[in-house]
């Protein structure tokens, strides 16, 4: 249930804001409800629900983020739990100096080294770290007057330099091909005790050469990135979208525009996953503006592809084909990896087919999103996370179809692939297909696939 406040104490504050919203106490039950299932936590409150917390009680665990979320989605605007009259959460100053894009880059790497030393430790870090959607407008907005007021900056090319930047960049590609092979899970505590015991102090010396350090920026700024990708693929979505504000911050320093527009990307991808497209279609246009002056096609493919998942969240059909159409022409125009810069080199038409494939799932388009899903499966055999998400995708376009079988099927071999990787983004996607199966429950090949899918997926809502 929850703590009560004293006797008749009503919540006065809570109270105020719902009144605000305009909304229904069951509209912001079922939002609550929809918000805590994007992060893996399973509620079933009511409009009795909020009439309760209204009289006083506070509900447990995370379930006064989520009532914050909710409201904050439907004003716009930063809500805190403590703001609807529930107690403060004890957080370690770190918790909060994380999601803030500071002018001082000197503050951000002692950020990153506090919050990555919490991090690993976890005692104190852990399910305290809360994914806050309104703070990305912030870190987006001090990027984009950066980029207007940095305008004659170089573009700096990631190319290894000798020295230090040499060595980060080889421990980069070891960190990304075991993340691409096992699951972020895997690799995340290594990936950060090295951002913050060895690259975070380095950067911290003195006397190194201007093109050196800022190289070693950029490198520093690839490496928090990927740790927010691989706290992402962990469920630690607090820990992701901090990681990847950090990222941001050290790019500017660095002034790689292309590594810039993928942190953007990356952050556009955390917004509409956990249910605030309208943020992540912004997101990737703020990429777009990054990234378009930079010479780098491919990385326009993935910011547009980013687009067009936001506005088929948002159910905007039009915008999110012609995103993907956008996204299209700039693969089109690209001259191969070769020419493009490290950071975006891993893209390509299969990439393009996989983002398609959810993109038209999410608007509801099985046809289109059978042929793109089945083409990613067929071209992505050595990595098991994409081919896992691509065949939950597959699934649900066969389901659509009303092709149970092939639909219960196909989930069955994503959950096969995913022994051994550690891979929340790819469990969601499974969570998401079984959660359309609810009207075939009935049916004995459904009742078997949820108890074999019962371990790694947990407990059906």
């Amino acid at each position: 249930m929850g703590s009560t406040k004293g006797a008749g104490e009503s919540n006065a504050g809570l109270a105020a804001v719902i009144l605000e919203t305009g909304r229904s106490h069951a509209a912001l039950a079922r939002k609550v409800n929809e918000l805590a299932a994007l992060q893996g936590v399973v509620t079933r409150y009511d409009k009795a629900s909020v009439t309760r917390w209204l009289q006083g009680m506070t509900p447990r665990d995370r379930a006064p983020e989520f009532i914050a979320a909710a409201l904050a989605g439907f004003l716009g605007r930063p809500i805190a739990p403590a703001d609807l009259g529930f107690p403060e959460q004890r957080q370690r100053p770190v918790v909060a100096r994380a999601l803030t894009y500071r002018e001082d880059v000197g503050e951000t790497l002692h950020t990153l080294a506090e919050l990555g030393s919490t991090d690993i430790s976890r005692r104190s870090l852990l399910g305290a770290a809360p994914f806050v959607a309104t703070a990305l407008m912030d870190p987006q907005r001090q990027w984009l007057l950066w980029l207007l007021e940095d305008d004659q900056a170089p573009r700096l090319a990631a190319v290894a330099g000798g020295g230090p930047v040499e060595q980060v960049q080889a421990m980069i590609a070891m960190f990304d091909e075991m993340d691409n092979r096992f699951g972020g899970g895997g690799v995340r505590a290594s990936i950060v005790h090295y951002l913050s015991s060895q690259l975070a102090p380095m950067l911290q010396k003195r006397n190194m050469p201007t093109h050196q350090r800022r190289l070693l920026y950029t490198a520093a700024a690839k490496m928090a990135a990927t740790a927010g990708w691989c706290s992402y693929d962990t469920a630690d979505y607090g820990l992701a979208e901090r990681y990847m504000i950090q990222a941001l911050r050290l790019c500017a320093e660095g002034g790689d525009r292309v590594l810039g527009g993928q942190i953007l990307a990356g952050m556009s991808h955390l917004a509409t996953s956990l249910g605030n497209p309208a943020e992540g279609v912004s997101l990737a246009r703020a990429g777009i503006v990054t990234a378009k002056s930079a010479g780098s096609p491919l990385g326009l493919v993935r910011l547009h592809a980013m687009a067009a998942r936001g506005y088929a969240a948002l159910g905007d059909s039009k915008q999110a084909t012609a995103s993907l159409h956008a996204a299209g022409r700039t693969l089109d125009i690209s001259r191969g990896p070769a020419e493009e810069s490290p950071w975006v080199r891993f893209l390509d038409h299969h990439y393009l087919e996989a983002e398609a494939a959810l993109v038209h799932r999410d608007l509801g388009e099985a046809t289109q999103s059978e042929r793109l899903a089945n083409a990613s499966v067929e071209a992505n055999g050595e990595r098991r996370r994409r081919q896992a998400i691509s065949r939950s995708v597959l699934a649900t376009a066969f389901l659509r179809q009303n092709r149970l079988d092939e639909a219960v099927g196909t989930a069955s071999d994503a959950l096969d692939l995913l022994s051994g990787v550690h891979s929340e983004r790819s469990v969601q996607a499974l969570r998401d297909f079984r959660a359309r199966l609810v009207p075939h429950r009935g049916e004995p090949m459904v009742r078997e696939f949820e108890l074999k899918a019962r371990p790694l997926l947990g407990t059906a809502a």
